[in-house]
């Protein structure tokens, strides 16, 4: 395989463009910003994003997030959720607050995330997958005529049947309410529901109750481990979340060199409890008597 060496410049310039692409997002149609666009955007846009940011999740009512809604992050209509409108001067009054698609053509009036099991969306009872239904609100097939709107009987991680399901935009007060994280306050475009790390994750397979993940600073001081050990996530403390566990010092990632150390222990010790014992008293062989 061939090796592509890159000078300082080349990398400060293919940082510079992911910086770019993450603020601007779509805003740009395909074209990029002069350096005086690019700020003037940054000046307009930016304190507006940060303050008004919104929140989107997929889940049932009352449950977990099963689903944190990233940039890249399909919608039923199978445009990304960066190619929705995500940024408001001022957040919308009325709830549920819908971001229509922006792409031309494209009738779907608001943000709906559809189950994936890989890169494959789920499919209708009907057997006709997402892209075969109408986009707009109804969801009517295009195949055929007894679908009444896209329901999939596929049943989520959680448990919980596919159609339970619901996209959930709310700001950052509401979601506070909740007692979910907000993460921190950044800049870039239609970051959804994605605070950490662990955001990237299914619902179910988050290592914490919350989706935050680890604080980035002072993981291992002492002060931090007892904010951690007290902190409530959404469903719970860390500490009730983490099961019946032995011991505070338990490791479960044990290397593989200790549990081979640990089975030879195991095993010389069965032989020795199945080694016949030395015999204490005289032998007799052959009618003769001889001392051990």
């Amino acid at each position: 395989m061939e090796r592509i060496y890159t000078g300082k410049t080349t990398v400060d310039a293919v940082n510079a463009y992911v910086e770019y692409r993450r603020i601007v997002g779509e805003d740009d149609g395909g074209r990029l910003f002069s350096e005086a666009e690019y700020e003037e955007y940054k000046r307009r846009v930016m304190p507006a994003r940060v303050h008004n940011r919104l929140y989107v999740s997929f889940g049932v009512p009352g449950k977990i997030d099963c689903k944190l809604v990233g940039p890249e992050t399909p919608c039923f209509c199978s445009h990304r959720f960066k190619q929705h409108q995500t940024d408001f001067e001022e957040l919308p009054t009325e709830r549920p607050i819908a971001l229509p698609c922006r792409v031309k053509g494209c009738r779907c009036g608001a943000y709906q995330y559809v189950h994936h099991v890989g890169s494959q969306a789920v499919r209708c009872c009907c057997k006709h997958s997402p892209s075969e239904h109408s986009e707009a609100a109804d969801h009517l097939c295009k195949k055929c005529s007894t679908c009444t709107g896209f329901q999939s009987p596929y049943t989520c991680g959680c448990g919980q049947p596919g159609h339970a399901h619901v996209t959930l935009v709310e700001s950052r007060e509401e979601r506070e309410s909740r007692g979910l994280p907000v993460g921190r306050a950044v800049p870039y475009a239609a970051m959804g529901g994605l605070t950490g790390f662990s955001s990237l994750a299914e619902g179910y397979l988050r290592l914490d109750p919350s989706g935050s993940g680890l604080p980035p600073h002072d993981i291992a001081s002492p002060a931090r481990a007892e904010q951690r050990k007290e902190h409530k996530g959404a469903y719970g403390t860390l500490s009730e979340t983490s099961g019946n566990r032995k011991g505070a010092d338990e490791n479960d990632m044990v290397s593989p060199e200790n549990c081979y150390q640990a089975r030879l222990r195991k095993e010389k010790k069965s032989r020795h409890e199945w080694m016949p014992k030395k015999p204490s008293g005289p032998l007799k062989v052959a009618g003769k008597r001889m001392q051990n």
